[in-house]
């Protein structure tokens, strides 16, 4: 019974661990990822309910490290993906954040690299702005007094610092593109900042989108975020 119990557990675990790197290397779809995370937390709740049963009506067979390696096993399969649908009830549904929401910086030498993605490269549209206002009303233009040379070094080195693929840059047009490829599941989202001149000020636009799902679970924004720290941090060198 007690093998029994740890090997729904580790199998449980295994379907929230394994989907991630399986759909990164193309071994499965992404459909079937996802199913896989249903099952572990059935996986897991059945191992915990065995093993209460087991507690309740055959407790001498118990052992201590047994029920340790199945508590640990079934928390992971059943609290990992609670914690991802729970992340996803707190952020907008939308997959394409920017700092400028009139006019967002566009992508150039990234178009041809999105042609098979299913989220088109052009701006999600106003009702996209109207979410991101309410979760994110923090993510406006940001405003340097450094040159714009100056800037351009400094967002190219935020970029490699933050160890996203630099894909182009354009000193004249101010346009730096990136593409940042999420550990887990090796989901890439593409990045463009905009330096653009204002008689004595530089303004600085970043816009992050990914090119698949319909939420991002806050990644874009958080990636903005990271962005912001980084230049921050690397023109105060």
């Amino acid at each position: 019974m007690k093998i029994l119990i740890s090997l729904v557990s580790f199998i449980g675990f295994l379907l929230v661990v394994l989907p991630g790197p399986l759909y990164k290397y193309s071994i499965v779809d992404l459909g079937t990822a996802f199913a896989g995370f249903t099952l572990g937390m059935m996986a897991g709740g059945a191992a915990l309910i065995i093993l209460l049963l087991q507690a309740l009506f055959k407790r001498q067979t118990l052992t201590f490290g047994n029920t340790l390696v199945t508590v640990m096993f079934s928390a992971i399969a059943i609290i990992m993906p609670l914690s991802m649908l729970s992340k996803a009830k707190s952020v907008p549904p939308i997959h394409d954040i920017s700092t400028d929401l009139k006019n967002p910086p566009e992508f150039v030498a990234i178009v041809p690299l999105r042609a098979d993605a299913p989220n088109p490269v052009e701006y999600a549209g106003e009702e996209t702005a109207e979410q991101q206002r309410t979760a994110y009303p923090e993510l406006k233009t940001l405003t340097y007094t450094q040159p714009k040379s100056e800037l351009m070094e400094a967002t190219e080195k935020s970029v490699n610092n933050l160890d996203w693929e630099l894909v182009n840059t354009d000193t004249s047009a101010g346009i730096i593109e990136a593409t940042d490829t999420t550990t887990w599941f090796g989901f890439k989202d593409d990045v463009v900042i905009r330096v653009i001149d204002n008689r004595n000020e530089r303004l600085v636009d970043i816009r992050s989108k990914s090119r698949i799902g319909g939420s991002d679970l806050g990644k874009n924004a958080e990636r903005i975020h990271d962005f912001i720290d980084e230049l921050d941090e690397v023109l105060a060198e």
